[in-house]
């Protein structure tokens, strides 16, 4: 990691080498070349293509200030690992770019050693490393931004743009619980079991599952579950019709979800990071037993059809659900 502030000082922080040697450097990997360099220095797995993705995180838009540094590291990682998996690569390290508010005495050795401390933790978990990043000052909001490097077998990496007609639409996990998290977290609804704010803090990208050759295409929900079925159905030249009933709930999810107004919350507001995946009726049994094998929850909420255009979502009785938005903006 390299520095580009103004006058290469940190807020409390005035040697800003000494800072990176504190905080990142035993998240440093093999290529990080000890983040002593311009760049890292790799040699690519044989036989493999690289696949490449990055997101940021901006303080009061994707986090709340007060939300812990423990976590924040890890739900950055987390949202990049759910990218991997959406495409069913295998990552192996990432770049970090650390923008701090230079007058914000909350950034300081303590907050950033609980956030690597987080990042450590994963990690471990998830088998990657850090390989390097650039470190700056703002007169802003805290920016985190992360770019993940993986691989895929040639040609099995999975895209948008594969559902084929008939193809069942399926998703991982459970939807609205970092949502919902979000609104127990601002005191808006209640949370019991602190399920569902552990859900927006930390999300489970679901990578490993090894679906190519089982899923047409895949994309993972971070911008709301009828926004993200659009793109795959778009992208694919497809319709795509969800019905409501079906779509998976948690517990805690369900303890709160009275109403149409929440249900609708659940569907379009996102920070889900589950798998939406496009797959054949003689596939599902294949999809099943391998989300089974990692203990991950898979359910069919419905289907691709050419005779549709954009998102159609219905009740069970074939009633239109109403939706106000389809889901997040970045713009």
């Amino acid at each position: 990691m390299t520095d580009r502030s103004e006058n290469s000082t940190f807020s409390a922080l005035p040697d800003e080498f000494a800072f990176i040697r504190r905080h990142f450097h035993a998240l440093a990997g093999t290529g990080a070349l000890d983040l002593t360099d311009d760049a890292a220095v790799f040699t690519p797995s044989p036989g493999r293509e690289l696949v490449i993705a990055a997101d940021a995180m901006v303080e009061g838009v994707h986090f709340l200030p007060d939300d812990p540094p423990e976590t924040l590291g890890r739900k950055l990682l987390r949202t990049n690992l759910s990218d991997m998996a959406a495409m069913d690569a295998r990552p192996f390290g990432w770049l970090l770019t650390l923008a701090c508010p230079k007058a914000d005495t909350r950034y300081n050795d303590t907050w950033f050693h609980a956030f690597t401390d987080g990042l450590a933790q994963d990690q471990a978990l998830f088998g990657v490393s850090l390989l390097g990043g650039d470190t700056t000052s703002t007169r802003g909001p805290l920016v985190l931004s992360l770019t993940i490097l993986g691989d895929v077998a040639p040609g099995r990496a999975l895209r948008r743009n594969g559902a084929k007609d008939g193809d069942g639409l399926w998703v991982t996990g459970t939807i609205g619980d970092g949502a919902l998290g979000l609104k127990a977290l601002l005191g808006e609804i209640t949370d019991d079991s602190g399920w569902l704010a552990e859900r927006y803090r930390l999300p489970s990208p679901r990578v490993g599952l090894g679906l190519a050759g089982i899923a047409h295409a895949a994309m993972d929900v971070s911008d709301g579950l009828v926004q993200d079925a659009g793109h795959l159905a778009r992208e694919s030249g497809l319709g795509v019709r969800i019905t409501v009933e079906a779509v998976p709930l948690s517990d805690a999810a369900r303890a709160v979800v009275q109403d149409d107004a929440l249900r609708a919350l659940c569907l379009t507001c996102g920070d889900d990071y589950e798998l939406l995946l496009a797959v054949p009726e003689e596939a599902s049994a294949a999809l099943q037993a391998r989300c089974a094998e990692h203990d991950i929850p898979v359910t069919r909420i419905g289907h691709f059809d050419r005779t549709l255009s954009g998102v159609s979502v219905c009740r069970q009785d074939g009633s239109t659900f109403p939706l106000t938005r389809s889901g997040w903006s970045h713009f």
